[in-house]
């Protein structure tokens, strides 16, 4: 197995083997390739009219992944005369190319997710479409739903800051984005430690043009995080793959790129969901914690106090607290918050339900809208969406939205649950030509199962299966990487 390309296949294999053990349905069913050849036909028409406005002039531009192709949205922003800022975020219409019950929509309503599986990803809708026909890529018109909203960037000594949406609409557009950028290359440069990329460098309307979207995001988030929206570090690694094979893995940073994409789709899904309040819609909540108490013995042990009821707002200014004190703990430290939390959910939200909010946000009124190429709910709340435009009735009944929420968290819960055992598999087979080698490492767990390390560079987790003993969470040690086994994801250390 020493040929590269057998061994990515053998990586491909795997991730289908997992994909499928976790009830995901990969291949595409017969039916759906008759529709996209009548799709390519008849394609949706990109005539404006008195419901559809014309905003191809606009300078519309994407920031996603190096690789990304299924593009979902687009953004552009206009400093108005009394100083606020209109932002606008053009989400992919891929309601007009994927009719509701149509074979394509039955496959997207099973499996409700594209599921990134390292090596590879399964896509919920047919590549021709998400990568292609429907997403908004560079240099080409495509129908789209606007969300519009207008931002207080003034800093307000009674309020505390900026960053609040004074007012905000939805509608249907045509559009066309003019830059397709990258989260590295922007981020570097806004942040200021490199040069602007290319296109951004040959245009100063665009470098305004971004910058002005920067300074928006950063109100917004400001403004969150005196909400009590948390800030946390996930520690997402990813693979390195070159000439097919797995050469490393490499952790997710984030930056001012990715932190202006996320606020923008943070402020915008409160817009639609506010938008749906009068009809039944989906709703994406993370409840309050059922076990604070947790959390409390949590901060306790880190010689700090926490509030006896649930308060998003202090537990922030903990999180925040002992970034500062101790960084190199702080994923861990994240992954424990998030696990006290528990996870997100789907649920059918009715005119006049009591609203249950997004704890981890700290906002009541959540959905997803912004992703339909990849989230099958997404695309539920945009066929709710333009039904509201139109004024018709909702296309789906409360029974079918409860049932539609329900598969959506589960499937969700199972594609998670996928990243990571091929994250661990990955990292193993990343790891498997430097065993013998010495890192330095923190121990991030104590457990009956083990004793777990994580390995400061690359940012890995394994266990350390030889000299453990008297060892606390907290602790640094030198490891020595004694095995790998990518099969199983074990990578197995032993101390120096």
């Amino acid at each position: 197995m020493n040929d590269s390309r057998a061994f990515s296949i053998d990586l491909q294999a795997m991730a289908r083997q997992v994909v499928l053990a976790e009830g995901f349905e990969p291949n595409f069913p017969p039916a759906t390739q008759q529709q996209l050849a009548d799709i390519s036909t008849h394609p949706p028409q990109l005539a404006p009219s008195d419901k559809v406005r014309d905003l191809r002039g606009l300078l519309w531009s994407s920031i996603d992944n190096d690789t990304s192709r299924d593009l979902d949205q687009i953004e552009v922003a206009e400093r108005l005369p009394n100083g606020d800022v209109k932002v606008m975020v053009g989400i992919a219409d891929v309601d007009a190319f994927v009719a509701k019950d149509s074979p394509i929509d039955q496959h997207a309503a099973r499996e409700t997710t594209t599921v990134y599986a390292g090596v590879c990803n399964f896509s919920m809708l047919p590549e021709d479409l998400s990568t292609g026909a429907s997403s908004l890529l560079e240099n080409v018109d495509r129908p789209a739903v606007v969300i519009e909203f207008v931002v207080d960037t003034h800093v307000n000594i009674n309020i505390n800051a900026g960053g609040s949406i004074r007012a905000s609409t939805v509608y249907r557009a045509i559009v066309r984005n003019k830059a397709q950028l990258t989260y590295g290359a922007i981020g570097t440069w806004l942040e200021g430690a490199a040069a602007a990329p290319p296109k951004v460098a040959a245009s100063s309307e665009l470098q305004g043009q971004l910058k002005l979207q920067d300074e928006v995001a950063q109100a917004l988030r400001k403004l969150r995080y005196e909400q009590g929206a948390l800030n946390i570090d996930t520690s997402e690694v990813h693979p390195v793959v070159l000439n097919r094979q797995v050469v490393d893995v490499v952790k997710q940073e984030k930056n001012r790129a990715t932190e202006l994409i996320e606020d923008f789709m943070i402020a915008a899904n409160g817009v639609v969901a506010r938008f749906l309040e009068k009809v039944s819609s989906l709703r994406r909540i993370v409840k309050t914690p059922e076990h604070w108490d947790g959390m409390v013995r949590l901060a306790a042990a880190q010689g700090e106090k926490l509030p006896a009821q649930a308060d998003s707002k202090a537990l922030n200014d903990f999180i925040l607290k002992r970034k500062a004190a101790d960084p190199d703990h702080f994923a861990d430290l994240s992954l424990a918050v998030i696990k006290l939390i528990g996870p997100g959910e789907y649920v059918l939200e009715r005119p006049g339900d009591p609203e249950q909010g997004h704890f981890g946000l700290a906002v009541q009124d959540y959905t997803h809208s912004t992703a339909p190429n990849r989230r099958f709910a997404d695309m539920v709340t945009q066929r709710l969406i333009k039904a509201s435009l139109d004024g018709k009735p909702g296309p789906y009944s409360d029974d079918e939205l409860a049932a539609i929420a329900t598969n959506c968290t589960q499937k969700g819960d199972a594609a998670r649950k996928v990243e990571r055992e091929m994250s661990k598999r990955l990292a193993a087979v990343a790891m498997s030509h430097r065993v013998g080698e010495t890192f330095d490492a923190i121990v991030t767990g104590v457990t009956p199962k083990g004793t777990f390390v994580r390995v400061m560079q690359p940012h890995i987790e394994g266990l350390l299966a030889q000299g453990a003993q008297g060892l606390h969470v907290g602790d640094r040690v030198r490891a020595r990487l004694t095995r790998t086994d990518a099969q199983r994801g074990f990578i197995d250390f032993a101390k120096v």
